[in-house]
């Protein structure tokens, strides 16, 4: 049998039975292919290497409550467009778009449920929603998660992923690093755990405001945390900047960061976390 054939000047292989779409993955970070059921039962980690995929809220609650179950809150509250924004399309277009990509309303969920068979209240961004960026929603959605931990006693964690504040809203959008902050002070006030769990990317106006307010501030391996990114301040510096700079492990060295934990791991560590906040830890 021909391995290919000449057709005209242009050499074309001939047909051969491919893997359905998606079947195997591709890893960033070394090259090589791994199967896709592989990496959903190791939450979306590269066994081999220990790279960490990016993954949504859908991903996050579906293995960090417990089988699954959760009540959401706040998906009533949806975007508008007071502003009439408009670059290189309208943005009441674009948010058309994503809602209609992606099935979800806007960049941030908030899900009330039991990890571990502890009340917990977890809120996880979603970065393929407009870079996962914050705007008026997301800012209301994280103070309502904020507002039902601190009134009914529960844990809160949050879990960024973000390209920082959604400029098409302007100052709206800058207005919700001031509010969600002034609301975690009441929490702490309250005495009611908060912890922030850092992904890749974790930058800008997230990054200086919710997600580096918890009482233990955690990340993912190898996630981009700062506030501009490495090639601005590159730019602004005109120096060249360290090796790993803004990744976990350089944030971790340089006290930014209490832990970095693997995402198989995430679940276990983040349980006895709010254990020890709570005084229940027992080894």
């Amino acid at each position: 049998m021909a391995w290919f054939k000449r057709k005209d000047k242009n050499i074309q292989t001939d047909q051969r039975k491919e893997m359905p779409e998606g079947v195997w993955v591709k890893v960033p970070k070394t090259g090589e292919t791994v199967h896709r059921r592989e990496l959903e039962d190791n939450l979306w980690v590269d066994p081999l290497s220990g790279y960490h995929f990016r993954i949504g809220s859908d991903e996050y609650f579906s293995f960090l409550f417990d089988k699954g179950e959760f009540e959401e809150i706040g998906q009533d509250i949806v975007p508008t467009d007071p502003l009439d924004f408009e670059d290189r399309k309208k943005y009441s277009d674009r948010l058309d778009e994503y809602q209609e990509k992606t099935g979800k309303t806007d960049a941030v969920r908030v899900g009330i449920g039991k990890m571990n068979e502890l009340d917990v209240v977890i809120t996880c961004m979603d970065f393929n929603f407009i870079g996962g960026s914050m705007g008026s929603v997301v800012g209301e959605r994280i103070g309502m998660a904020i507002d039902h931990a601190r009134k009914n006693e529960k844990p809160l964690i949050i879990i960024s992923q973000s390209g920082g504040a959604r400029m098409m809203e302007s100052v709206l959008s800058l207005m919700q690093m001031a509010k969600t902050s002034a609301k975690l002070a009441q929490l702490e006030e309250s005495g009611v755990p908060y912890i922030s769990l850092m992904t890749n990317p974790t930058t800008g106006g997230v990054t200086a405001s919710f997600a580096m307010l918890g009482d233990f501030n955690i990340a993912e391996p190898e996630a981009l945390i700062g506030f501009a990114g490495p090639r601005v301040i590159r730019q602004t510096i005109g120096r060249d900047l360290p090796e790993g700079f803004q990744r976990s492990e350089y944030l971790l060295d340089h006290g930014f960061l209490d832990f970095i934990t693997p995402r198989p791991q995430l679940k276990g560590k983040l349980t006895k976390l709010i254990k020890i906040l709570l005084h229940k830890y027992e080894e």
